[in-house]
């Protein structure tokens, strides 16, 4: 390659070696995925060249990107090959899609001059991909590789930021790549949104008395100076999130009521049911967000803000206001500065959120089945172990859900959560654990996870002990799939002959086997809570001196979270015999 980073011109050597100068100029620091065959992408790697994390599954390398990109704020880069490898990496793509994640997913493709549908490996990527992404193009042409390089980077940190494919021809990764003129990686961002006192908007914010804010994952990255909780402040209002918009509120802030939905508390439940407003921040107001919500005769106006106009909910009435949650804001605060509040209001949010913290220590009292954990206490030990400063990254498994539910876990100002979107791709949080560990700037990071979406990461351990990514990764284990299990009595087939879980493995016996040692993972079991905190401070004390730490905590099937427990189910284990 002829031509550095930041010159006006280069000539490359091949497609890959003008990708690895566009990321390192665009700033970014690492790449996940498993090269194909041809190897080529090594061929650019030099000693500045954007991380090359090599992955087992490409599935995992696209969980690892997301996970980066949600924790960075920036795009995560996933390279993959053709056929079989696209295809791997596609529930990756979906999360991210879903979660709103800045992803840039570049791809081998057939060469054009053997594009016949026999072709090893061959598949049309670009029908696959192309419904899940927000843009795609393949580069036929070595002249478009730079113009499209530049708008697949665009197009990935929007608005609305979401996934994008690329797919690089096999001829093109050889073919000598010519750039005339310098990488154009910035973008100016848009002018702040502006408001008048004519603002129906506004105008229904300085009106409300009895008013609820809901914080959305769109609100990730866009509250650095703390403009929303001055926001809900001025606002008078209860505050709530959805499970994405985790960690964008401190939750210690005396106005934070828990989520939204289907992990509302029954004691905060009459506060929806009184809400004069409900403004929305970023949120897509997706099923899971709105469970139990009042009908929409019965329901207050909503007042969305959203970045792009697909983000919006046709469903409920209310004024939709488009921008970035963090000018919207920062626009409506001086307009509240006269507004008046329902001192009644005030008082019902301090006492809902004494309710919560009382209603909490009921199962946590409890005692625990023989040989097992309960998880509000494992919740508890990984809040009294782990630093403040922690990010927790999760699942949405039956007992992951626990982590869902406050004040069982809370996220602090100086930490944060990552979470699945409503897709709930399994395995998520356990593989994209490390590429928030990636971005998480030397913060702790544990992966809450159940003991299914393990096994679906467990080969990619290897990579995390190679990569230096040290995790704290701890295992609800209830033998299985402990979520089908439940449903067999919802659906009348309690008692068949299928089981999705073996009590075997959460016996002390099968949850030792299963926490045999692999090659410098650090990994304990624990069948008794009286062992809970002495294991889990050794397995931090591990971390945070670099090695990847793996504790396995036997569950009994029947500590469902409080309200997923409500549903109808059968939470018990099979009879081995």
């Amino acid at each position: 390659m002829t031509g550095r980073t930041g010159s006006r011109s280069a000539t490359y050597d091949g497609a890959w070696h003008a990708v690895v100068d566009f990321l390192r100029t665009a700033g970014a620091e690492v790449m996940t995925g498993l090269p194909s065959d041809d190897l080529t992408l090594l061929d650019a790697l030099e000693a500045d060249s954007p991380r090359l994390v090599v992955c087992r599954d490409q599935r995992n390398a696209a969980f690892m990107a997301t996970g980066y990109a949600l924790q960075a704020g920036s795009p995560g880069v996933c390279v993959v090959g053709k056929g079989p490898a696209a295809t791997n990496a596609m529930t990756g793509v979906l999360e991210a899609r879903f979660s709103g994640a800045p992803l840039l997913v570049i791809g081998t493709g057939t060469a054009t001059d053997r594009r016949s549908g026999t072709a090893f490996q061959e598949l049309d990527q670009m029908s696959v991909l192309g419904p899940v992404v927000g843009w795609s193009e393949r580069v036929d042409s070595s002249a478009r590789l730079v113009p499209a390089l530049e708008k697949a980077w665009r197009r990935a940190q929007g608005p609305p930021a979401g996934p994008v494919y690329l797919e690089l021809p096999e001829q093109l990764l050889t073919e000598r790549i010519t750039r005339d003129r310098p990488w154009q990686t910035a973008v100016e961002p848009p002018a702040g949104v502006r408001f008048d006192e004519r603002s129906p908007a506004v105008a229904a914010v300085r009106r409300a008395r009895r008013p609820i804010l809901l914080v959305g994952g769109g609100t990730r990255h866009r509250n650095p100076d703390g403009a929303v909780e001055r926001f809900a402040a001025s606002l008078g209002a209860a505050v709530f999130s959805t499970a994405s918009g985790r960690g964008c509120f401190d939750e210690d802030d005396e106005r934070f009521l828990g989520l939204s939905g289907l992990y509302l508390r029954p004691a905060a439940a009459p506060l929806w049911r009184d809400a004069d407003l409900v403004v929305t921040l970023g949120s897509r107001l997706e099923e899971t967000a709105t469970f139990g919500w009042p009908d929409v005769a019965d329901m207050p106006p909503v007042v969305q803000v959203n970045v792009d106009v697909d983000g919006f909910s046709a469903d409920w009435d209310g004024h939709r206001v488009t921008g970035d949650v963090r000018d919207v804001v920062r626009e409506w605060l001086p307009a509240l500065d006269t507004a008046e509040r329902d001192e009644t209001w005030q008082e019902r949010i301090a006492e809902t959120r004494r309710r919560l913290h009382s209603d909490a220590e009921v199962p946590a009292s409890g005692v625990p089945a023989p040989g097992t954990v309960r998880v509000s206490r494992l919740l508890s030990a990984v809040d009294s172990v782990v630093p403040r400063d922690r990010v927790l990254v999760q699942e949405n498994g039956l007992q992951d859900m626990w982590s869902y539910i406050f004040p069982y876990y809370t996220c602090a100002a100086e930490g944060g959560s990552v979470v699945p979107s409503e897709q709930t791709s399994l395995g998520f949080g356990a593989a994209g654990s490390g590429g928030v560990f990636l971005a998480a700037d030397g913060r702790p990071v544990v992966a809450f996870v159940g003991d299914g979406a393990f096994a679906m990461m467990r080969s990619e351990l290897a990579t995390f002990v190679k990569e230096g990514l040290a995790v704290l990764i701890v295992v609800i284990c209830n033998g299985g799939y402990g979520w089908l299990q439940s449903q067999l009595g919802a659906h009348g087939r309690a008692g068949e002959r299928f089981s999705f879980i073996d009590p075997g493995d959460v016996e002390p016996g099968g949850l030792a086997r299963n926490a045999a040692e692999e090659r410098d993972v650090h990994q304990v079991a624990v069948t008794d809570e009286a062992a809970l905190d002495a294991a889990l401070t050794k397995a931090y004390e591990h971390t945070a001196a670099g090695t990847v730490s793996v504790v396995h905590v036997a569950v009994e099937l029947s500590d469902a979270p409080p309200g997923i427990s409500d549903i109808e189910g059968d939470f018990t284990a099979p009879d081995p015999a």
